[in-house]
Order: C-alpha cells, then sequence, then structure tokens
C-alpha cells in the first residue's frame, strides 16, 4: 500500500471530523442557542440571549415542540449572520394583560432590521389577549412585528389572540406570508390580521385569518401588494386605508387582491379615505373573489368616520384606477357601497362579471355616489345611473410620485 494513500486518508478523516465539530457546534445553537424556557416564569432574557448567540452565528434558533416560552415585551435585532432564522415549532406565549412584564410598549414581539430572514415553524405565537380585550383601555400591542427589515419570510406559523394586530410590517421590502393561520374572536377590539405599512413588494397567499377587524390592513406607503387564496372570517375583509386622517398625505399603489374567499365578513374588497386628506389611492384590483354572508362585498368609502362626529371637507384622497371583477356570493346589507366625495370624486373605477345575491330580510339597494367608470358583464345587484362617464382631473395624485 502507498505511503501517499496513508497520508490522504489521514487528511481526509481529518477534515470530516473538524467538519462534524463545526457541523455540531452550530446544531447546537440551532437546537435551542441555550433557549431555556419553562412558560411559567420569565424567559425573556434567556430569548434574547439565544437570538443574540444564534444570530451572531449565522445559524437557526429553534423553539422545539412542547417547549412553551414565556416571553415579555422584547426587540429582537439584526443584522445577522447569514443562515439565521426563527423555526417555532412549540409555542411562544405573551404574559396576561396587567403583568409586570408588560411597560407600556406597542410591540410584544418585535423583530428589527434583520434582511434576508425566515419565520418558520409548526408551532406559533399566543398573544394572550383575552386577558385584556373587554377590560382594560388603550391602545394595545402587536404581537409580531417587523421593522426595517427586508426580504422576510413568515410561513406556517399560527398566531392567535393578539391583543392588537397579530402580524405588522412597517417600513420593509420584500415580504412574503405563506400558509399561516391567524386566528381570534370575531368581537375582539382592533384585532387586524396582517397590517402593512410604509411596506413595498409583499406577497400574500395561502393564509387563513379569523380576527375581530382587517383581515389585512394596507395603510400608506405600501405598493406592490399581492394578496391571493386568502381565507378570511370573520373580521372585516381587505381594506386599504383609512387614510388621510388628520389632513395628512397618503399614498398607496399597484394593490391586487385575488382568488379569496369572504365568510361572514363586514367587507369584502374596501378602500376607506377620510375627509380633509391628501394623496392619492391607484392600481387596485379585486377579482375572482368569493363572498359569504358578506354585509358589503364592494365598498369605496370617502366619508370614513369611525368615531362618528366628523366634520364635511372638501379635500379628500384621490381614488382612482380601481377594478372590482368576478365577485360572487351573498351579501346581507348592500352588495356595493360606492360613496365618493363631489370635489375628488372616483375615477377609472371598472366593475364586471358582479353576481351578488341578497341574503336575509335587512339587505338594502346599492348604494353610489360621485364614482367615473365602466361596467361590463353582469351586474347584480343592478346599478343603472351609477358609473359616470368621462374623465376626472387627479388632484393629488402627483403628490405621490
Amino acid at each position: 500500500m502507498s505511503p501517499n494513500y496513508n497520508k490522504n486518508k489521514i487528511i481526509l478523516v481529518t477534515i470530516f471530523i473538524t467538519s462534524l465539530g463545526l457541523f455540531f457546534s452550530q446544531s447546537c445553537v440551532s437546537a435551542t442557542g441555550s433557549l431555556t424556557c419553562n412558560g411559567k416564569t420569565d424567559d425573556t432574557a434567556s430569548f434574547q440571549k439565544a437570538w443574540a448567540a444564534a444570530c451572531a452565528a449565522g445559524s437557526p434558533l429553534v423553539v422545539p415542540v412542547g417547549m412553551t416560552c414565556l416571553v415579555g415585551e422584547i426587540t429582537l435585532e439584526g443584522p445577522c449572520g447569514k443562515g439565521f432564522a426563527l423555526q417555532v415549532n412549540g409555542v411562544i406565549t405573551a404574559p396576561p394583560h396587567g403583568s409586570s412584564l408588560w411597560t407600556g410598549s406597542l410591540q410584544w414581539f418585535n423583530i428589527k432590521g434583520v434582511e434576508g430572514f425566515t419565520l418558520s415553524g409548526t408551532g406559533g405565537f399566543d398573544g394572550n389577549g383575552a386577558t385584556g380585550w373587554y377590560t382594560a383601555s388603550g391602545t394595545k400591542p402587536t404581537a409580531v412585528r417587523f421593522y426595517g427589515s427586508t426580504d422576510v419570510t413568515v410561513t406556517g406559523i399560527q398566531i392567535k389572540n393578539s391583543p392588537q394586530a397579530h402580524l405588522k410590517f412597517n417600513g420593509c421590502t420584500g415580504v412574503t406570508v405563506s400558509n399561516i393561520k391567524i386566528t381570534s374572536p370575531g368581537d375582539s377590539p382592533n384585532t387586524d390580521g396582517i397590517h402593512l405599512q410604509n411596506t413595498k413588494t409583499v406577497t400574500i397567499t395561502g393564509t387563513t385569518i379569523a380576527c375581530g377587524d382587517d383581515c389585512v390592513s394596507i395603510q400608506t406607503g405600501c405598493s406592490g401588494v399581492d394578496i391571493s387564496k386568502l381565507t378570511c372570517g370573520p373580521g372585516h375583509g381587505v381594506s386599504i386605508g383609512g387614510l388621510g386622517k388628520g389632513g395628512t398625505q397618503a399614498c398607496v399603489s399597484n394593490i391586487k387582491v385575488s382568488d379569496s374567499t369572504f365568510t361572514d365578513t363586514l367587507t369584502g374588497g374596501r378602500i376607506k379615505t377620510w375627509q380633509g386628506g391628501s394623496g392619492s389611492v391607484s392600481g387596485v384590483s379585486f377579482t375572482n373573489i368569493k363572498c359569504v354572508g358578506v354585509e358589503t362585498p364592494i365598498m369605496i368609502d370617502q366619508f370614513y368616520c369611525d368615531g362618528g362626529g366628523c366634520k364635511n371637507q372638501t379635500a379628500a384622497v384621490d381614488v382612482t384606477d380601481v377594478t372590482f371583477q368576478g365577485f360572487t356570493g351573498t351579501y346581507t346589507k348592500q352588495g356595493m357601497e360606492l360613496a365618493c366625495s363631489g370635489t375628488v370624486p372616483c375615477a377609472e373605477v371598472k366593475l364586471s362579471a358582479i353576481s351578488l345575491t341578497a341574503s336575509g330580510t335587512k339587505a338594502g339597494p346599492p348604494l353610489c355616489a360621485d364614482v367615473y367608470g365602466t361596467a361590463a358583464g353582469t351586474i347584480s345587484p343592478p346599478i343603472s345611473g351609477c358609473l359616470k362617464a368621462g374623465t376626472v382631473a387627479k388632484k393629488n395624485a402627483n403628490s405621490c410620485t
């Protein structure tokens, strides 16, 4: 046998053992990242430490099946090493309302400044919201929030019973949400499913949301949002807005919602703006939407006022280039409500293939005012004389370019 053969064999074995050592070293961080939780006492510090270790190593941090972590308000920051991710196969739970672990933050599980990050798993987050929904006053925290992050994927997990919004993205670019489940009771206040603000290039698909507010809420600064195969209900539907509150500028563009089902919701597709605002909403489409017992499946409301007592104002957010196509199913209040401003009317509104049937004894006729656009194919309930012909000057659109 050649001496070189033995020498090469020794080198290969050495390389293998070294590589194996590195693998197990990373796997230890991957398994728990020094994470120890008992789910009964405060696990916040342990979770923060485990995040820091896995983040620095560029290894996944895993909450294993059977582990429950009781975590108070926490901010987990990047940037992290390539390969870092959070996999939640167990449960991360929030403390009850009134606990000393709540210090008044508007976020519970706050992830900041990550890039190329994935949150996944077969477990999820329990916001313990029922302990404060009906008794506590004031603004309550969002369950899971991403801020200032890029190329974020959230997949597979469950988020339930948030004190307020369940999953929020603020100031993010490149977001993918797929096959997650969000649940809270239909009467839980202000519990949006997914909330987007100042966030661009978003895909939401294959997701089920039951909540007490908007299944998806799209606020100012959002563009390039594509929502498909959403199952929504109970909840308030998919809402763009409210925009322009307090005379503020709002800019939203290129929003698509398709192939989705709404059951026992307040609306299906909705745009809502406050009087007195500025800016624009444009390039919006809702297509192939199934409605089951939805109050008002199609809605544009330029007179939104959630607290009542709002004074009339002539300024408004421009609403233009909006398509509602392929709506089927039943409604319980109005098939559609298109309530637009007399001074800043809605423009380029396109309706086609609308087949909605009244359900129950309280359903009334559609509402339509100051809308310019076209209708094609079957439109039911009928809206004869609703859509005005012609073009409308965009008063605020240029302010968003």
